[in-house]
């Protein structure tokens, strides 16, 4: 007779769900952003009658509801717009995975078609121009006017042209019949900066900025989502102390839940009908190990290695009185590439990948003196645990592991 697996386990979920970032709930569950909202539909409301809308970009930290708000916004905007018998169309594009040009207005395209649409947008195969031309085509056949998110703009690769073919649609010709309306989302207040004069002309952008949450809001936030557990598992501190442990990550909502989450999963492991506050402790270390993670999942294998380089030279000292620097780093991914049989990059090409690591806020750099005589060096920090990073890398080994050849 066959085990059954499932008999005997238990959980304290009702709605695992609630719990997620990107899960669209109602008004009475976005706490404190109230400004950012009234904000956003005045920039979005000409769209209520087939205008075109204001671009928009949204800055702030991660986890500061800047998604949320656009999400809940433009999802409140198309249902207003349809008393007006106006049409919008809304595409949401992760610029971190979905970050080549062809890649991110494929995406946009196929969300812009419908069923029964003559326009046909492959996942491959077209030239960018060709996808341009055709996700054009989707929304002027569809829709009076098109919403397009970009999230997290920064980490895409060609942004500013992205931004550019997007945001002179209209007096480029590309569309007669409809209008397009941009939000542009980043973690990096200086975003702008980066930004060509072109761009920034064409786009001609209202700015909204997301503060970080107080720890009495993010409490309110996660008060606002426990119905995610079964009436009466929550001990009584369970909400405050993830609250606070979010709130000392710079007002982080995302964190907060995140902990809130790893939580319900701890007590779940241990058998417990209860969460308690020895499982919102140890959910707080999987959230962070998850972090950095889900950063390092989407670096090329070689980054991952000198990142574990660092973070196993880091975790055997105290980097303060001693940091680990370029060459040593180099050094140890040198005898972990012999170990996996790998040909080994040159330092030049592993000092670019450290630098991008940088630029990622994975680790930081400085450049010091090295002694009489030694010229300079290269100082390496990471910016999170090293034991945790070191486990993040282990855990990530052991997933590529479990996937099928």
């Amino acid at each position: 007779m066959s085990r059954n697996f499932f008999d005997g386990l238990n959980s304290v979920f009702a709605n695992k769900d609630i719990l997620q970032i990107d899960y669209v709930v109602d008004e009475s569950r976005i706490i404190g952003r109230d400004d950012q909202l009234e904000a956003l539909a005045q920039s979005l409301q000409p769209a209520l009658e087939g205008s075109k809308p204001n671009n928009c970009l949204l800055f702030g930290k991660p986890g500061t509801g800047k998604s949320l708000c656009a999400k809940f916004i433009t999802k409140q905007l198309q249902r207003e717009a349809t008393a007006n018998d106006v049409s919008i169309g809304r595409a949401y594009v992760d610029c971190a995975q979905s970050n080549t040009e062809t890649g991110a207005i494929t995406e946009i395209g196929q969300m812009f078609n419908t069923d029964g649409s003559d326009v046909s947008i492959p996942d491959t195969g077209l030239a960018t121009n060709t996808v341009y031309n055709r996700a054009w085509d989707a929304l002027e056949e569809n829709h009076d006017v098109g919403i397009v998110i970009l999230d997290e703009i920064d980490k895409h690769r060609d942004y500013n042209s992205l931004l550019m073919q997007l945001s002179r649609a209209g007096e480029a010709n590309k569309l007669n019949s409809s209008s397009l309306g941009i939000i542009a989302i980043s973690n990096k207040p200086r975003f702008k900066d980066k930004l060509q004069e072109r761009t920034l002309s064409s786009l001609n952008e209202r700015a909204h900025i997301f503060p970080p949450y107080e720890p009495a809001q993010l409490e309110q936030i996660l008060n606002a989502r426990k119905d995610a557990y079964k009436d009466g598992v929550l001990e009584s501190d369970v909400i405050p102390l993830a609250a606070a442990k979010a709130g000392s990550r710079h007002g982080d909502a995302r964190k907060a839940m995140d902990i809130f989450r790893y939580a319900g999963e701890v007590a779940n492991k241990a058998g417990s009908d209860t969460v308690k506050r020895s499982h919102v402790e140890q959910g707080f270390e999987e959230a962070e190990v998850e972090e950095i993670l889900q950063i390092i999942s989407r670096l090329p294998p070689h980054s991952r290695l000198v990142i574990q380089s660092v973070a196993a030279l880091s975790a055997d000292r105290d980097t303060t009185a001693d940091p680990v620097t370029t060459t040593e780093a180099y050094e140890l991914y040198q005898r972990k590439c012999n170990f996996d049989a790998t040909d080994a990059l040159s330092e030049r090409r592993v000092r670019d990948l450290l630098k991008e690591a940088e630029f990622l806020e994975i680790l930081s750099r400085e450049r010091k003196p090295a002694g009489h005589a030694l010229g300079s060096e290269t100082q390496i920090t990471l910016i999170d645990d090293p034991e945790k990073v070191l486990r993040a890398t282990k855990e990530l080994d052991e997933r590529s592991d479990d996937q099928p050849a």
